[in-house]
């Protein structure tokens, strides 16, 4: 993993029970939060605030799924 979070206290409570009710561990959960999002936020605002490009060809806002 590239990056280990920390969560508050709401935030860990809202994703586990996201995660009982999706029937996957919290750290599957998470991944399928954020493979979600680039349909729920304006792609362009990302892309245009972005301070690493070098990352494109793996961020979900340009247009890569993963896996």
């Amino acid at each position: 993993m590239a990056y280990t979070p920390e969560l508050n206290e709401s935030a860990s409570a809202t994703l586990r029970r996201i995660a009982w009710s999706l029937g996957q561990p919290m750290t599957r959960t998470l991944n399928a939060i954020f493979i979600k999002l680039p349909d729920l936020i304006d792609k362009e605002k990302i892309c245009k605030s972005c301070r690493d490009p070098s990352a494109c060809n793996t961020c979900g806002f340009n247009g890569n799924k993963a896996a």
